[in-house]
């Protein structure tokens, strides 16, 4: 029978007084380990044919948060519906610096600015009009 530590504390077996999990012995001992081991665990024993993915990483639920998310980051699919969604968001980006620029009085008009070109020039045209307002 195989317990979890949780289990492992609190039954009457007597490996239960340790709390380690070097002390449950065996190939289990590692895969018990500390939440935060990130590394596969190696198979101590066995004819290493068919090592399941539970045998060599911790039960999802032992996981810390931090660990779920970056897990769950590092799929394909998180990965390439995270670049659509900032490739969206830098398109509207650029589309919102386009319109404010054609509201900016330049010579040439068709002058190509830069984004903080854009927002200084916006600043000193904000300013230039409420002046002309107080006047």
């Amino acid at each position: 029978m195989m317990l979890s530590p949780d289990q492992a504390a609190d039954s009457d077996h007597p490996s239960s007084a340790h709390s380690d999990p070097e002390s449950l012995g065996g190939a289990d001992a590692k895969v018990l380990g500390s939440v935060s081991d990130l590394e596969p665990v190696e198979e101590a024993e066995g004819d290493g044919k068919g090592g399941s993915r539970a045998a060599l990483y911790p039960h999802p639920q032992q996981l810390s948060r931090e660990e779920k998310r970056r897990r769950r980051r590092a799929t394909a699919k998180y990965r390439s519906a995270h670049a659509t969604r900032e490739r969206i968001r830098v398109e509207a980006f650029n589309l919102a610096f386009a319109e404010l620029r054609k509201l900016l009085p330049t010579l040439p008009p068709d002058k190509k600015l830069s984004k903080i070109e854009i927002l200084r020039l916006a600043i000193c045209y904000i300013s230039y009009l409420n002046h002309v307002l107080d006047v």
